[in-house]
C-alpha cells in the first residue's frame, strides 16, 4: 500500500521529460511512467560508462502475459527505473545489478497485475468521493492546467477517463493489499513483549569502548633512522594529545597528525566491542576513566594512542528501550511474509507466461 502511494506522491514531477517513445503509462500504476526516461533525453545524453548497461529501447513488446493480459517492456522498465531511479542520471543501470534489478521489476508488475485482477474478482469498489479527491491530488502534482493538459494528451491519449481507470486500478491494489497483508502486519506490545521473553540474546549487548586514536604508522620496510623518526613524532603528538581538554581538541588533533584512516572522522572508532580491540589497547582502556589518554602504545611497527570517550559494560537492552523498534521491525518481516504468501496463493490459480 505504502509503496503505490509514494509513486502516487512523487513521481509525477517528471512527467513532462517523458516522451511518448518511452511513457506509455502501465497498467498497474498510473503514475509510475514518471520514472522513465525520455527517449530524447537518452539519445542526448552521454553514452553509459563502462560499468553502466544503457537503458533498454522501448517497443511496446509484452513481456509477460497473466492470464490473457499482456504487460510490455514498458511496464517493465518503468518497474526497474522505480527500483534503481538512478537510471536517468547514469544514463543507464550497473550492469553487474541490472539482471537482478530486472528479475525484480519483472516479479513486481506481476505481482501488481495479480492483485489487481484479485481486487476485481471479489468485485471490491471505490467509492465515487476517493477515486475523485485521488484524481484531484494527482492533479496536483503538476504546476498547472498547461503541464497537465500536455500530460494527459501525451500519456492517456487525452482521455480523463482512461486516466481514472488507472486511478481506479492503483487504488484497488492498495486497497486489496491493506485487507490481505498491511491491516494483518499489525503486531501488538503484548506481542513484542512476548518476542522480547522468549530471544533474551537478542538484546543483550557486549562490553565496549569508544575510543579516538592517533596513530603513527611507518612503513613495514622503514630503514631503523625512519622508525625513531616515527617514534619521536609519536612522543611529540602524545604530549599534545594529554594536554587536549575534550573530545573536539583532540578530534582535530588526529586529523592533523594521526596515519590511520580513522584520522578523517576526527579519529573516532565509536563504540568497539572489547573482542575486536587489540589486548594492549584493551588492558589500557579498562583502568582509563572516559576523557583520559593512554599511554604511548607500540603495536608492532607503528605506534599508537587514544583517548576513551566512553566504557559500557556488558548488559542488557530493556524492553522499555526496544519496544518500538522491535515492534516495527516485526511488523515488516511480517508484512514481507504476508505479502509473499499472497504472491504465492495468486500465482498458484494463476497462469504466467514470460515471453
Amino acid at each position: 500500500m505504502k509503496r503505490t502511494k509514494y509513486k502516487l506522491m512523487i513521481l509525477a514531477a517528471a512527467a513532462l521529460a517523458i516522451s511518448p517513445a518511452l511513457a506509455q503509462v502501465a497498467s498497474h500504476d498510473p503514475t509510475a511512467m514518471k520514472t522513465v526516461a525520455s527517449a530524447n533525453a537518452a539519445a542526448a545524453a552521454p553514452a553509459a560508462s563502462a560499468s553502466m548497461a544503457p537503458v533498454m529501447q522501448v517497443t511496446n513488446r509484452p513481456v509477460v502475459r497473466i492470464n490473457g493480459t499482456e504487460l510490455t517492456d514498458r511496464d517493465l522498465l518503468r518497474e526497474m527505473l522505480t527500483i534503481f531511479p538512478y537510471a536517468r542520471q547514469h544514463n543507464g543501470f550497473p550492469k553487474a545489478e541490472e539482471e537482478k534489478i530486472r528479475q525484480g521489476a519483472m516479479r513486481m508488475i506481476e505481482f501488481e497485475e495479480l492483485v489487481y485482477q484479485e481486487a476485481e474478482r471479489r468485485k471490491m469498489t471505490i467509492p465515487p468521493a476517493k477515486l475523485q479527491k485521488a484524481e484531484a491530488d494527482f492533479r496536483k502534482q503538476f504546476s498547472g492546467e498547461e503541464e497537465f493538459d500536455q500530460y494527459l494528451k501525451i500519456e492517456m491519449k487525452g482521455s480523463r477517463q482512461l486516466l481514472r481507470r488507472q486511478i481506479r486500478r492503483s487504488l484497488l491494489v492498495d486497497e486489496l493489499l491493506k485487507s490481505e497483508v498491511a491491516d494483518k502486519s499489525k503486531v501488538s506490545l503484548a506481542e513484542a513483549r512476548t518476542y522480547y521473553s522468549k530471544n533474551p540474546d537478542a538484546f543483550r549487548y557486549s562490553e565496549n569502548f569508544s575510543i579516538q586514536t592517533i596513530s603513527i604508522m611507518p612503513s613495514e620496510k622503514a630503514t631503523d633512522d625512519a622508525k625513531r623518526e616515527a617514534r619521536t613524532k609519536a612522543q611529540d603528538a602524545w604530549k599534545q594529545a594529554k594536554a587536549s581538554k575534550n573530545y573536539e581538541e583532540f578530534g582535530l588533533l588526529a586529523e592533523k597528525v594521526s596515519q590511520d584512516d580513522f584520522h578523517v572522522n576526527m579519529g573516532d572508532h565509536k563504540a568497539v566491542d572489547r573482542d575486536k580491540l587489540p589486548p594492549e589497547i584493551l588492558k589500557a582502556a579498562q583502568t582509563m576513566q572516559p576523557g583520559q589518554v593512554s599511554d604511548l602504545i607500540q603495536l608492532g611497527n607503528f605506534y599508537t594512542f587514544f583517548r576513551l570517550n566512553a566504557h559500557t559494560p556488558a548488559g542488557m537492552l530493556t524492553f522499555e528501550q526496544v519496544k518500538e523498534r522491535l515492534r516495527q521491525s516485526m511488523e515488516k518481516e511480517k508484512y514481507e511474509r504476508l505479502r509473499a504468501g499472497l504472491d504465492k496463493k495468486l500465482r498458484q490459480t494463476a497462469k504466467v507466461q514470460e515471453l
